[in-house]
Formats: C-alpha cells, structure tokens, sequence
C-alpha cells in the first residue's frame, strides 16, 4: 500500500529529508511543496554553514545528530573533518571536560586535548591564548544543499514529487482535520500535511490555526580573505567569545552569536531568491572580527567578505517542534530544525507517522509540550532571544529563566515572607529552600558546581521533614479532572484504576510499545469523577486525544492549589483541624477523601513522595491563602517549616522515587525502570538487560546533576539521570541506566574531568518496609 496522501511544506533540507524517510517506509503518495525554487529555496538551508556538532546535554539531539552524520556520510554529502571546541578560560575548560561526559553517555567519541593537541589540529590557532580543547573526530560539514537534492532524488524515485514555485496559502480543512493544501496555482488534496517551513512556520501555523512557537532571528556570517586554511581543518567553536569557524578552501567562514538578537519580521523579508540572507551589517560584526584575530593571528591581517545576516529558527527551550497537532487532525510539524538534526529528526518524525510512534523518546521535542501561557508571542519572543543569546553559554541545569512570575501559586506571597528562594519549571515559581529555616552548624562542603543554585538549608528542611512536619507547595503538579466512566481510564492505565471510591491509584501511562509516557496518579473521587495527578501539558493531550463521548478531560491545575503536608507530626497536627477521619484506620495510605480543613473545602489524598507520614490537600485557589495559614497557624507547636525542592529531591530520592521524563521515558518499560508492581497481574514481566540502578558516593563533597556518564571497569556503560545528597543517610545519591548489576559492585561516574566512586545499593535507602508511611 502506498500509506496515505501526504503534503510536506518546504524543500529544505527537513522536508526533503522526511520525503526520503517516508517513502523508504513505504508511503509514496508525497508531494513536497517550495515556495522558492528547488533546491536552493531561499531558507536557511541554502545558507547554512552545514557544521555539525553531534555532543549534546540532550541524549535525544545527540541520537538526532548522529543519524544525520551516518546518513548524510552515506550519501557522500557529509565532510568528515572532525571538530575542535577550544577553551580559553577554565570555566570553559572544566565545561569542555562535562561535554566529553555527555559524549561517554551518548556514545560520540571525544577527547580531552592539550594546547599544543589544539595548535596541531587547527594550526591557525595561537595555542598560547587555549587552556585546551575538545576533540570529536566524526564531526564535520554536511553540504546542506547536496543533501536536499539526493534525499529527494531517492524519494522521487519512491513516487514522490517536488513541486518549487508553490507558495501555500491556505490549509484545507474539514470536519477538524486537514483535507489537503491550496496554492496559488492549485489545490493539492491530502490526508497528512506536514510543516517544514523552517522559519516560515509561524506562517504556515497561522493558516492552520496551529500556534507553531518559534522567532526567526539573524545571525552573521562573513569569509575571510585568504589566510592559508585547508579544507581538510576541523570545524572550530570559540565558544567564550560566541564564534565559530570553518574552512572555505584557503579561507574562513566566521559565524558569530556574539551580536545583539535580531528578530526578524517576516512580513519585512524582501522578496527575491534569498529571502533569508539580509544585508550585512559591518558595524555589528566589528566585535566578532577582533575576538576572530585574538584567537586566530592570521584573520588579523585579513579582512571580512561575503558577509550576510542569515535567518534561522529560535524557540522558547532551544528544542525543535515535532508532532501532530491536538486541535487539527493531520496537521504535523517538523520546525526549527537545524542541520545538525535534519535526517535525525525527520526519521523520528516519519517513524511517528507510519508506527504510531517515534523509536526515541522526543518529550523535550514535542509539539504539544507548552502550556498555554508559554504560546503567548510576548513570552516566545523573549524566551527565543535569551535561547540565541545563551547558545554558547555555559548553562547550569538550575539557572533561571528570562520570563519569570508567570505562574504563582496562592502561597507565594506567604512563602516569599518566609525568605523563599525560587526556582522556575513549566512556567510555575517554586521554592528551592527557605532563608527562614538555619542551616546546619556543620554543613557538608560542596564543590562550586553542584552547589549553584542550592544551600545548605536543604539539610535543615529534610531533616525536620523526617523529624517533625514540613510543608510543600505542590501546585506546579499538574492536576486533571476526568468525569466519565472509568473503563476509559483502565483501558489506558497499566493499573487497575477500577477500584472503589476513595481509593488512589499509583499507575502508569503506556504507548502501544510498552514504553513509559508517564507515571500519574488517579484518586477516585466518585463512581465516575476522578482527579489525575499528571506530569504536565504532554499527558493532557494524551488523555484528549483518546477521550471517546461522554468522557470530559479537563486540566484544573490554574484554578486549584496544593500542599504536601509531610512529616511524623502530621496527623496531630491535621486531625484537630478537619472533619475527615485521619486515623490509621480510618484513612489509609493510597486513599482519598474530601471534606473540610478548618473552613476550608479539601480533597486529601494520602500519598508522600518524600517517605513520610502525611497527605497531599488540595482546594480551589481562592481558598489557597486560608488553607495555607490555617495549616501554619496550628503548626506552631509541632515544629512546622516550609520546605523547598531540593529537599523533596533528596527525600524521594532515598525513597527509590522515580520523576518521568528524567529517570524513565517511552524507551523504557515498567520493569526496567523498577515499576513492574504498577502493571496489573495478567501481563508478564520481563528479564530486562538494563535497570534503573541506585548508586551511593563515596564522596560527599561532589553531587552529579544528571547525564554523567557511568564507567564499569574503565568503559561508559550507562549514564545518571536523577542525583542529589541524601541528608538522612549522609552521602549523596545517585540513579542511573546500567546493565543488570549486583548490589555491592564498585562503578565511578565521570564528573567534568575526574571520576567519582559509587556502589551499587539495594533500594530504597530509607525505610526499605515502608513502615512510616503507613502509621
């Protein structure tokens, strides 16, 4: 069968890429729209310097990229001259050291090297101005235009056609789904239609109603007059002064991020067979030039030419804008794509058409992962600048974003009181710690990397959450009510959800392929009213899109509120103040039940992620400052604190804990990632080869953050994906992907340029019976 009718926007290097992934599964009914001529359309890729750096935080990019190597090498478009990311500070020396862990972890094999190392790889450097560099071998030039023409010479011969001088101007719909695409010279009927606009997706998006949240920006880039390069150097990143350098036969090519943003209108783009390529502008590049001399002697005595201003693609968290749309059927997006991810993503993206589901796990990618406040252009706009000006910055996981104050919860105001420091996730402000709570007489040191963004008072706080009661702001957890019958819920759960009211459900959300789209909650609240603790946007529109009539999924999260009330004093100091009976007896853990907290009206629901005795309360958020005082006012004498994020990390961490999206994701299954008791009893386990494994430093000075590499006997077997200092058993805590390893084995975990000792533990750490819980 030739699959259904697809119409893919654009001929650049994303949409002729895609045309080669789809008819190679077999659907040949492709047509490919250009605007501009083929195949040098006029967008980014017929500008694109082509540099592809495949090491990345992200595992998923990483996977991206090295598709796009392998593929483009095989079709002789790809120039494997290796890459070369020089340091000239030590900060960006030790940054050098992280990314060769992420290539340990992603499989990209790098080196560490030396100035001299530097000079001899790329002789133009002056190796007295480098600290060292880092060294990928199969890094290199992928010739973009090349690659448009063969991938689409190999999808024509599948069936599929390519059509330049095609402008759409409307996207056919009917019923709520997309019908096919109309040009200026006719229409093209379709079941499938596909962006691959690059940065005229927002365009495109408009016709079909699909905000598609990216700012095409400029970016410089100019030749130097000759000065004795050689095709065969490395691509060059002069990452501390924002710079980029590759070879153009005796002459250099010289990209630079160190400009002011330029955001570019769309509407303003002159017509002409370039659109992309604005008018250069000597008196922005004229910082740039002088860093380009410092580092390289011999661009002193040149001078720049061929310069241009190239548009590109920006979004809001450096991520492409992969998937279907919820709110038109048919209409799919593969956008601010560059490059280095062109084949890697557009085989995920096809993959996802043809099974139903992509093979990687593109979470951080997906179309459908903003809530609705991060669509606003005011927010895109200004989250997509700070994306262009922090591209070669060295980013800590924990910095904080551009837009803050966007969601509060009703506590805020009382926990800004409280000395709260905030972190950001998802658009919500969250407390890190509390200034008001000490710190330990005696804190544990910490080396200047993991202790950004934290302090010491995490200790405090877990401490006294295991020791008296803490309370947490749970709001940020997405929360989403589901009226209907509960077949729909137990038809998509790996759980049985059909148990009586009053009853909670730990459970999982599965693909079709057994692979972990997240873990939720479900709390039944009535014969069919439930409330769903989720992991955010991604698990809303699962539930919607498979939601039959006569089920409602609606997210309440912005028009509720939440506390974690945690600790052995919880009950004393909760049963005073609610009609609800919170007696071991008559409320048990993974229960349910509403009622009233002094004049407020509460759903408590008996569950702690942090290993403690206690419930999660929750109420409408006009109740949320009453809630608040009500419970702090009484906690007086029990030794109430507020308590931070970091605390609830390290506690749920020796808990054995998982968070979805960091541990675990669709390319895992529940028993590899320890959560086989959440499948129900007629399906069987497996005997999987890897398992989410907890591992306990030797070291307490040093915390990973996550992605590090794990060596066994001297070879990266797996990587870290959760870590944090576990106060109650004095050492940190880390979890990471490995091969099925016994308890007691000895591993390290690369950590910027040492290795650190860790063990293998049997999990939990803490209350292995889990005997707190249920008192």
């Amino acid at each position: 069968m030739p699959g259904p009718k697809v119409v893919i926007i654009g001929a650049g290097i994303v949409g002729c890429s895609l045309a080669d992934e789809l008819t190679a599964r077999g659907w040949t009914e492709v047509t490919v729209l250009e605007r501009g001529p083929l195949f040098v359309t006029g967008g980014s890729s017929s500008h694109a310097p082509g540099l592809v750096f495949q090491t990345n935080p992200s595992r998923t990019m990483a996977r991206m990229a090295r598709y796009t190597v392998e593929k483009l090498a095989g079709l002789d478009c790809f120039r494997s001259v290796g890459s070369l990311e020089v340091a000239t500070t030590p900060e960006r020396l030790a940054e050098l050291h992280r990314r060769f862990g992420y290539g340990q972890s992603w499989g990209i094999g790098s080196a560490v090297v030396d100035p001299a190392a530097c000079a001899e790889l790329f002789p133009l450097v002056d190796k007295d101005r480098v600290l060292g560099g880092l060294h990928v071998p199969t890094d290199g030039l992928a010739l973009a235009v090349k690659a448009c023409e063969m991938q689409a010479a190999r999808a024509a011969m599948r069936g599929a056609r390519f059509v330049g001088g095609a402008e759409v101007v409307e996207i056919l719909q009917l019923g709520g789904r997309v019908v096919g695409v109309r040009t200026a010279d006719g229409d093209f009927p379709a079941e499938i239609v596909v962006s691959c606009a690059g940065f005229w997706g927002p365009r495109i998006g408009a016709l079909a109603g699909v905000p598609i949240p990216l700012l095409p920006m400029a970016h410089q880039y100019a030749r130097t007059t000759p000065v004795g390069a050689a095709d065969d150097l490395p691509i060059l990143r002069h990452q501390d002064r924002d710079l980029y350098f590759r070879a153009h036969g005796d002459t250099l090519g010289v990209g630079s991020y160190l400009h002011e943003p330029m955001p570019v209108d769309l509407d303003g783009l002159a017509a002409g067979a370039h659109p992309s390529m604005l008018a250069f502008t000597p008196d922005t590049f004229a910082e740039s030039w002088a860093a380009a001399g410092d580092l390289l002697p011999a661009v002193r005595d040149a001078e720049p030419t061929d310069g241009f201003n190239g548009v590109f693609s920006f979004t809001a968290d450096g991520f492409p804008l992969l998937g279907e749309s919820r709110d038109l059927a048919g209409f799919w997006t593969a956008e601010a794509i560059w490059v280095t991810h062109s084949a890697g993503a557009a085989r995920a993206v096809a993959e996802w058409m043809v099974t139903g589901r992509p093979g990687d796990d593109l979470h951080e990618c997906d179309l459908n992962r903003f809530d609705p406040a991060q669509l606003a252009p005011a927010y895109v706009r200004e989250r997509s600048i700070r994306s262009f000006v922090e591209v070669y910055d060295i980013l800590h996981p924990l910095d904080p974003p551009s837009v803050r104050d966007l969601r509060v919860s009703p506590f805020h105001e009382r926990q800004a009181e409280l000395g709260a420091v905030f972190g950001e996730a998802a658009g919500w402000e969250r407390p890190l710690w509390y200034a008001s709570n000490p710190a330990p007489a005696d804190p544990p040191a910490r080396d200047e990397w993991s202790a950004r963004h934290w302090s010491p008072i995490a200790a405090t706080e877990a401490r006294l959450t295991r020791e008296t009661v803490a309370l947490y702001d749970m709001t940020p957890l997405t929360r989403l009510e589901v009226l209907g019958p509960v077949g729909f819920l137990q038809s998509l759960t790996s759980g049985n959800v059909d148990r009586p009211v009053g009853t909670v459900v730990y459970t999982l959300l599965l693909d079709q392929a057994g692979g972990i789209r997240s873990d939720i909650t479900v709390a039944r609240l009535g014969e069919s009213r439930f409330q769903i603790g989720v992991n955010g946007p991604l698990d809303l529109d699962w539930l919607l899109r498979h939601a039959p009539d006569g089920v409602t999924v609606r997210d309440v999260t912005g028009g509720t509120c939440g506390v974690g009330l945690w600790g052995p004093a919880a009950r004393d100091l909760v049963q005073p103040l609610t009609d609800i009976d919170v007696r071991t007896e008559g409320f048990k853990y993974f229960q349910c039940r509403e009622g009233y907290l002094g004049a407020v009206p509460v759903t408590m629901l008996r569950l702690s992620y942090v290993g403690e005795l206690g419930w999660e309360i929750y109420t409408r958020a006009e109740y949320g400052r009453k809630l608040w005082d009500t419970l702090w006012d009484a906690g007086r004498e029990h030794g109430l604190i507020a308590a931070g994020r970091h605390a609830f990390t390290s506690l749920r961490l020796e808990k054995g804990y998982r968070a979805w999206g960091v541990d675990m994701t669709t390319e895992d299954d529940p028993w590899q990632a320890g959560l086989g008791f959440a499948v129900r009893g007629d399906v069987e386990s497996t005997s999987p080869e890897r398992l989410l494994t907890c591992l306990v430093l030797a070291d307490a000075g040093h915390v990973p953050l996550g992605r590090e590499p794990v060596y066994l006997d001297g070879q990266a077997v797996g990587h870290v994906t959760s870590a944090a200092f576990g106060h109650t058993i004095g050492a940190p805590i880390a979890y990471a992907w490995l091969p099925v390893t016994a308890p007691g084995t000895e591993v390290e975990i690369g950590y910027f340029d040492r290795r650190l000792r860790a063990t293998v533990t049997a999990e939990p750490l803490f209350d292995p019976k889990h005997e707190r819980l249920r008192r």
